[in-house]
């Protein structure tokens, strides 16, 4: 018999998964091109030509036995890490060194890695909703308990006054994922800056160190100029996991890396901790051909103008359509109000026109629904005409 935390993981698998392979299954029955499935955040723009290049140079220049072989360690190649913080530090007036960049396997690696560090049986890592529904399970993976701050859907920036009442002696870390998933939303400096603010109070009241963790697989997926900010200049306690899977549509190839920042109470401590972690959760150390791929493409970004034209045409659809959502700033993602209060019921009514959305519910925010408009443009368009037959149910 399996574990008896894995039955409830089990039961609680994916809505988001689940959902992409009923969309294949459609897909089987009415033709790709008849189903409009909005379900996995799965980038559909290639990557940089670069990427491609430094592969062929790669494997043509280096050793293979070294290419392909450990890092001497855990964290990662040396000069890898130098260069990503070399290169952090002329984005961000940083000040970061080689020794405070450990290589992950993309940034859900990475966030294993520093709740394995971090967490204790019973201690608290809190979640604003909507926020990714994961973060769940990797708590419960090291006996972690997530609290979860509601959802202010006026405008989704976090409810701190929430937040600043259910930090208690216990807690350990907070996580938050701007722009976000699912909403797109981009946390305002102002809002960061309260955020930290409300932490270091809690330090001192309770004598902890309560970490800030940033997850930021989308930064580089802004639009109108909107800014992101760089939150270890907000807040000393802050670690960064990072993931090239969206900012150079790598999902598949599983790199990213965290920063641990000196300013990180016991910094030195929490480094080697991670780097011990990351060999004993089984990743080893981060894939050795990504990692030179990355040093060689560090100045290369996808080309978003594709997303956008999708962003554009989604939002300004379904407003047409009469339905409810806030525009986003960032990521790839659309966060739609359903009409009707139990969003499940609106998905399986969206299903009636092979329309695949994820119910907000997975989110933590029931209510909504998240639709992923990283696809073809001509799944947008083509999906538009659906959507107004699907409203013509709720609002005719």
């Amino acid at each position: 018999m399996i574990a008896e935390k894995m039955k409830g993981m089990v039961a609680n698998s994916s809505a988001i998964r689940a959902m992409f392979e009923e969309g294949n299954r459609l897909a089987g029955i009415y033709g790709a091109e008849n189903v409009y499935d909005f379900s996995l955040g799965n980038p559909n723009v290639a990557a940089p030509e670069a990427v491609k290049q430094a592969i062929l140079e790669l494997l043509e220049e280096e050793d293979p036995v070294t290419l392909h072989g450990y890092t001497n360690s855990n964290s990662g190649y040396a000069d890898v890490r130098e260069a990503v913080a070399d290169s952090l530090n002329e984005r961000f007036g940083t000040s970061f060194a080689g020794r405070n960049i450990v290589m992950t396997v993309g940034a859900a690696g990475g966030l294993n890695v520093i709740l394995k560090t971090l967490l204790n049986p019973g201690d608290e890592v809190i979640a604003f909703a909507p926020y990714f529904g994961e973060y769940r399970s990797y708590t419960n993976n090291y006996d972690g308990v997530l609290v979860e701050i509601s959802p202010n859907t006026v405008d989704f920036q976090p409810k701190l006054d929430e937040f600043e009442k259910k930090i208690t002696a216990k807690t350990k870390a907070v996580i938050v994922n701007t722009p976000n998933n699912p909403t797109g939303v981009v946390y305002s400096e102002e809002t960061i800056q309260k955020l930290a603010a409300i932490m270091e109070a809690k330090q001192k009241e309770y004598g902890t160190e309560i970490y800030l963790i940033s997850d930021e697989p989308y930064r580089e997926l802004v639009y109108d100029g909107v800014e992101v900010p760089y939150l270890t200049k907000y807040y000393a306690n802050t670690i960064v996991g990072y993931s090239y899977s969206k900012s150079l549509s790598l999902p598949g190839e599983r790199i990213g890396y965290l920063v641990i920042p000196d300013e990180v109470t016991d910094s030195e401590t929490v480094l080697s901790a991670a780097n011990v972690a990351n060999r004993i959760l089984g990743f080893v150390n981060a894939p050795t051909l990504q990692q030179k791929i990355i040093k060689k493409c560090l100045k290369e970004k996808t080309d978003i103008s594709y997303y956008n034209r999708n962003r554009e045409a989604l939002y300004q659809g379904l407003a047409d359509c009469g339905f409810e959502c806030i525009k986003p700033e960032g990521a790839f993602y659309l966060f739609v109000k359903s009409p009707v209060a139990d969003e499940k019921e609106f998905c399986a009514a969206g299903k009636k026109y092979n329309i695949l959305m994820v119910p907000g519910s997975s989110f933590a925010c029931p209510g909504y629904v998240r639709l992923a408009y990283c696809v073809s443009y001509e799944t947008i368009v083509n999906s538009l005409p659906k959507f107004a037959e699907l409203a013509k149910e709720y609002f005719s």
